[in-house]
């Protein structure tokens, strides 16, 4: 990509390098999709996993769409 700009580089890509997000692997209506925490109880899809083309129709569901999930701790139970 190039990018053209009377802005220095520096003032650009400033704070870039720190940005490092939290991503979670989830299921929501049968959707597998990768998550990226926002607040409480809001996420932003970052991307689907699926082989399905339909899903991808899914206006729910497109990356960058904010929704509403519940956290849950998954339990081991190796004794």
């Amino acid at each position: 990509m190039i990018h053209y700009s009377v802005i220095p580089m520096e003032v650009i890509f400033e704070g870039f390098d720190a940005y490092s997000p939290q991503y979670l692997d989830i299921e929501v209506d049968g959707f597998m999709m990768q998550i990226e925490p926002l607040s409480g109880y809001q996420a932003r899809i970052v991307r689907l996993y699926s082989c399905n083309p339909q899903d991808y129709l899914n206006e729910h569901y497109t990356p960058g769409s904010i929704i509403s999930y519940q956290p849950q701790l998954a339990l081991n139970s190796t004794r």
